[in-house]
């Protein structure tokens, strides 16, 4: 079911990947060499990226809070 899928892709979700990968991102959209075109794209990347995470965390403590009320 529904949940079975998001609990998949909770586990296949790697946190600190992405983590890692939007503190890429910043230095490159700090970066002056770094041209307006690509810039756009590194937004796009981050918006994703921030998503996935918030998604990945609200799983994580729904999944606690179930546990809690065991």
């Amino acid at each position: 079911g529904l949940y079975d899928r998001e609990y998949k892709m909770m586990k296949e979700f790697d946190y600190a990947k992405a983590v890692e990968e939007l503190e890429a991102i910043a230095s490159k959209v700090e970066d002056p060499q770094t041209g307006i075109g690509d810039i756009d794209k590194y937004i796009r990347r981050s918006e994703e990226l921030i998503a996935a995470c918030r998604g990945y965390l609200r799983g994580a403590r729904e999944k606690l809070e179930v546990m809690d009320n065991q």
